[in-house]
């Protein structure tokens, strides 16, 4: 007798990204219309509440699949602590990656690296702590429960890590693009119709791959502290000359390569793992 096979129920991607794009791009359309610089009242609030989609999209998720009793995908990662040395080595190959395509730049024409821009960031903030507490909050907390902790797994259950990591790039790349059009935020410095606004487009591929493959060795954590060790040294270092910016997408690029070459976790995990800030 022929036999019927369940009918698979939606992964929750669907209602991932409408629900992050409809939660970030209200917001930030928001505060376009509100003008004025980003951190400025009110446009602050919309603009950093937008920061927050993921996350939002990522309890809608987490929400539905409670209430359905469906189990979290097979390719969640949990917290791994025997693996968690491999985030500060990641981390710091992910900061050497940016540092150091900042100073061939620099042997090409662009700005020098000093220590300048780091100095009046601390300023303006109100210190190194209260910088680096917000440098925190804002991308890599607000954003990871969603790419790596929600997206990401759900895309491994139809493709391999290197699709999924170039089609994740390329919608969190868009996901983005509001941000060209809100005054004071890097990506309207850099000009949306600018190389290196482009080259920052871009950029979000090879990252992508970097943070899932740290979400691959430890989970949500690892992803956390990568993509805070990028956006942190980016901003203090201030790379934003197209020279320097191009050897920065070149060198995490070589990066990447070579960490997915060293590391072919299987298809299939062997057993299913559960991480509690993945949905």
């Amino acid at each position: 007798m022929p036999t019927t096979t369940p009918a698979r129920r939606p992964s929750g991607l669907v209602l991932f990204f409408a629900v992050t794009f409809g939660t970030s791009w209200a917001s930030w359309l928001l505060a376009i219309w509100l003008g004025g610089p980003a951190m400025s009242a009110p446009v602050a609030i919309p603009y950093v509440f937008g920061a927050f989609g993921p996350m939002v999209g990522a309890l809608a998720v987490r929400v539905r699949r409670g209430r359905r009793g469906e189990p979290a995908p097979d390719h969640v990662v949990r917290l791994r602590p025997k693996i968690l040395l491999w985030a500060p080595l990641l981390m710091a190959l992910a900061s050497a990656s940016v540092v150091g395509g900042a100073l061939i730049g620099h042997e090409l024409g662009a700005p020098a690296v000093t220590t300048a821009n780091a100095q009046e960031l601390f300023r303006m903030a109100g210190g190194p702590v209260p910088f680096l507490i917000s440098m925190l909050l804002i991308g890599p907390l607000s954003e990871e429960a969603g790419w790596r902790g929600t997206a990401y797994p759900r895309m491994r259950a139809t493709a391999g890590r290197v699709r999924a990591g170039l089609v994740l790039g390329a919608v969190w790349g868009v996901w983005h693009l509001p941000l060209f059009f809100i005054n004071g935020t890097v990506q309207a410095d850099l000009g949306i119709d600018s190389l290196s606004g482009l080259l920052f487009a871009l950029s979000f591929i090879p990252m992508t791959l970097l943070i899932n493959h740290a979400y691959d060795r430890a989970g949500t954590f690892a992803a956390v502290a990568v993509h805070f060790a990028v956006n942190t040294t980016m901003v203090l270092v201030g790379v934003q000359a197209p020279v320097a910016m191009a050897y920065v997408f070149t060198l995490e690029i070589v990066l990447v390569l070579a960490l997915l070459a060293a590391h072919r976790p299987a298809s299939i995990p062997a057993a299913r793992h559960v991480d509690h800030a993945a949905v």
